[in-house]
Parts: C-alpha cells; sequence; structure tokens
C-alpha cells in the first residue's frame, strides 16, 4: 500500500504542476518600407574624324538604367556644356571654336533627345528590378552643314548630363 501511495504522490504532483501552469501567446507585425531607386550609366559617344564637304557623321551610345522592379521613370538629356548651345542645337567646343551636332531618339535622326522643351524628346520606361539594366540607345550626328564646314580643325567635346527622374 505504501508503494501505491507513493505513486499516487508523484503522479499527484505532476498532474498538480500541470493544472497550475498556464499559457499566453502575443503577435507582432513586422513592417517595412521599400523604396524606389533608379541607377544610370551612359557609354561615351565618339564621332569619327569629320571632313567638311563629305557628309555627316553619325554614331551612338548607349544609356543603361537599373530601377526597382515596376518603377516608372523618364530620361532626359540636357544642352550640354558648351556655351551657347541648345537642346535643340546642341555644340561642341574647341577653344572658343564650336561644332554643330546632335542627339536623336531614332537612327533615323528625326526626334531630338532631350528635356521634353521645344520639339524634343524623353524617354520612359519601367524598372525590371535593380540587377537587371534596360538600355537605351542615343543616336548622335554631325551634320555636314555650311557652319560646320567653316569650323576650325581640332578636337571638339561636349559633356551631356542624363537626368533619370522616378
Amino acid at each position: 500500500m505504501r508503494k501505491n501511495y507513493a505513486v499516487t504522490l508523484m503522479l499527484g504532483a505532476v498532474l498538480a504542476g500541470v493544472a497550475n501552469s498556464a499559457t499566453t501567446t502575443a503577435s507582432f507585425s513586422v513592417t517595412e518600407t521599400l523604396l524606389a531607386t533608379c541607377s544610370a550609366t551612359a557609354t561615351t559617344l565618339a564621332f569619327s574624324a569629320y571632313t567638311p564637304g563629305a557628309g555627316a557623321i553619325a554614331n551612338n551610345s548607349t544609356i543603361s538604367v537599373k530601377c526597382t522592379k515596376s518603377t516608372p521613370y523618364t530620361i532626359s538629356l540636357n544642352k550640354g556644356t558648351t556655351a551657347g548651345g541648345t537642346v535643340a542645337q546642341r555644340l561642341m567646343a574647341f577653344g572658343a571654336n564650336t561644332l554643330q551636332y546632335n542627339l536623336f531618339t531614332t537612327a533615323a535622326v528625326n526626334v531630338i533627345f532631350g528635356d521634353g522643351s521645344g520639339t524634343s524628346q524623353t524617354e520612359a520606361g519601367i524598372g525590371a528590378g535593380v540587377a537587371t539594366a534596360n538600355t537605351v540607345t542615343v543616336f548622335g550626328q554631325v551634320p555636314d552643314n555650311a557652319t560646320n564646314q567653316a569650323g576650325v580643325p581640332g578636337n571638339y567635346t561636349d559633356t551631356i548630363t542624363v537626368t533619370v527622374t522616378y
């Protein structure tokens, strides 16, 4: 009988512990805000040597844009850094001398790639994710016109700023 009493006592202690335990739960939210972001890179647009009277010179460059997925963006190009240049008529400089050129959205060089002012156009896209670049081609042309034919021999340059708005 003493043996049953000990087992009963142990079982009672275990059951008493279970009967007296309780639990409660709580939950919390986990949040994060994913911000839209974009980055851009561009390749140099290097025209071949221009010989006055031999015809227009064309070449192209590319702009690569990486944006967060589904982020709409617009690419615009400024007038350049050469004094007197405009989006409608960009200029490269060699000292005080200038050479006319322009940038276009198409190989047909009929739509000026600019800032949306006047008749210039911007390019739009949708981000595919920051690891995936969307590439836009910029078509450039140095016209063989009377102004350029009267130019002074030298190495002409300009710098274009690419702006991605998102």
